[in-house]
């Protein structure tokens, strides 16, 4: 196998979820132009419309209906390169942050449970407002899942802060915000059903953080769905028999106590979060948090 595609292989193999996300989003981008581009040669100049076509999210149910796909593939393809490029950029800071908080698993669910938000709130907006009568639209890319993602670590901590090159520190929340009220007010522009769809994005990690917050998480049973799906495309492991000692376990009321003192030193470190920022932790406060966001 040529080297150069060896080490992308192991790139990608070795590397997060985060980083899986953007070789797929990117490897998807590549295909569809490449071939595109091989088409167009052969004097087949609507060859790359066959693929948006194809992958793209229909607003029409009627064609929905016979494409349920898309609502899966829209959030990984892009038009041009500088329209992957912005979301890959806008993805990769808002993951890091995000996983210094959550675990990988959280991360790719609220990447695609946003896309599905964003999706449902995209096509009920073309079949319910007047302004979409007589009208139909495909929808594609990666700008609602990574709203979802923003949103969500914007809420769970507001007063992170974000060193920028010329315009200094910069809360989490007042960057969330910015592109939230963007997406509003550009609803009056050429593509107002990919910005409602932003907002469908943004509405679901609004309201994922405000639930984990009171101990509901109801990303818990899709990533087990996730689980369940790859687990079927990897090979069964032998079982081992493994003997263990016989040891104390705890009752259920000591359990619950020390679940409760452990909900209380995160609560704290979230509030020193929220007045001083995350440099402000020490690293015994940041591991606890980290071992609480995997969980």
């Amino acid at each position: 196998m040529n080297p150069f595609i060896e080490d992308i292989k192991n790139q990608y193999k070795s590397g997060s979820i985060l980083i899986k996300l953007i070789f797929i989003n990117v490897a998807i981008f590549l295909m569809v132009n490449v071939i595109g581009s091989l088409l167009y040669l052969f004097n087949v100049k609507n060859g790359i419309d066959f693929f948006y076509n194809w992958l793209a999210l229909p607003s029409d149910i009627s064609e929905l209906v016979f494409k349920p796909w898309t609502l899966l593939t829209h959030m990984f393809l892009h038009q041009d390169f500088f329209h992957m490029l912005m979301n890959m950029f806008i993805l990769y800071f808002g993951s890091k942050i995000f996983l210094q908080f959550f675990s990988q698993k959280k991360l790719l669910s609220v990447y695609l449970l946003g896309g599905f938000s964003g999706a449902i709130i995209y096509i009920l907006a073309y079949n319910m407002f007047p302004v979409f009568q007589n009208s139909t639209g495909l929808a594609i890319g990666a700008s609602v899942s990574v709203m979802a993602i923003l949103i969500s670590i914007a809420v769970y901590v507001p007063n992170f802060v974000v060193r920028f090159i010329f315009f200094g520190n910069v809360k989490l929340k007042y960057i969330a915000m910015a592109f939230f009220v963007l997406d509003i007010v550009r609803i009056q522009g050429v593509n107002s059903g990919g910005h409602i769809a932003h907002i469908g994005g943004a509405i679901f990690g609004f309201f994922f953080i405000q639930q984990l917050k009171k101990g509901k998480d109801f990303t818990l049973g899709f990533s087990r769905f996730l689980d369940y799906l790859m687990s079927m495309f990897k090979s069964r492991k032998k079982m081992k028999v493994v003997y263990k000692k016989q040891g104390k376990t705890k009752s259920n009321k000591d359990y619950n106590s020390q679940k409760v003192d452990n909900q209380k030193r995160v609560d704290a470190i979230l509030d020193k979060i929220s007045k001083s920022g995350y440099d402000s932790l020490s690293a015994d406060e940041k591991a606890i948090l980290f071992d609480a966001s995997k969980k």
